[in-house]
């Protein structure tokens, strides 16, 4: 091979591996996938709650001034094997309880064992102290889905990772 064509081919790969390296844009957060709303009017809740998670935008590191930013997955699984669930809100805070977004403008369906997930970039505006509330409910009895978020971020080398779990607030039962 020629010294020109090795230099060609060199070129050639780096443009293609430096066109991988983009990072996309920041967004304020995006529920991931786009699940189909439920008939609203053709909901009969017997069961449902509104569930409490802690979800933290940045912590403290090394002192005070100093905050990591981090990226927080809000998950929504429906641990149930056999009956769907409708989501019916999805509200973020941040550390001062102002409402930053309602996710969820029409009743969304999971279905049995499915997950659903809302992403917040780190500038997402929660701060410290964000959370969610998400309200939920079924119109059979179902198992209670299991409602978290997970915090991430990385900087070099050094990651960082945890789970917050959601704590039940109200509850509606068919009691």
């Amino acid at each position: 091979m020629t010294l020109s064509l090795r230099i060609c081919a060199i070129i050639i790969v780096s443009v293609i591996v430096l066109m991988g390296c983009q990072t996309p844009p920041p967004s304020k957060g995006s529920i991931i996938p786009t699940l189909p709303p439920a008939p609203v009017t053709d909901l009969d809740i017997v069961m449902g709650q509104t569930v409490f998670v802690p979800a933290y935008a940045e912590v403290f590191y090394g002192s005070a001034d100093e905050t990591l930013p981090l990226t927080t997955t809000l998950a929504i699984h429906n641990s149930d094997p056999s009956n769907a669930i409708v989501v019916s809100s999805v509200r973020y805070y941040n550390t001062e309880g102002v409402l930053v977004r309602e996710y969820v403008e029409t009743p969304i369906q999971l279905k049995p064992m499915a997950t659903t997930a809302i992403v917040i970039e780190p500038q997402g505006g929660g701060g410290w102290g964000a959370n969610f509330l998400v309200e939920w409910g079924a119109q059979t009895p179902v198992y209670e889905p299991v409602i978290e978020a997970v915090m991430v971020s990385r900087q070099g080398t050094e990651g960082v990772s945890f789970i917050s779990e959601g704590r039940v607030l109200t509850e509606k039962s068919s009691d």
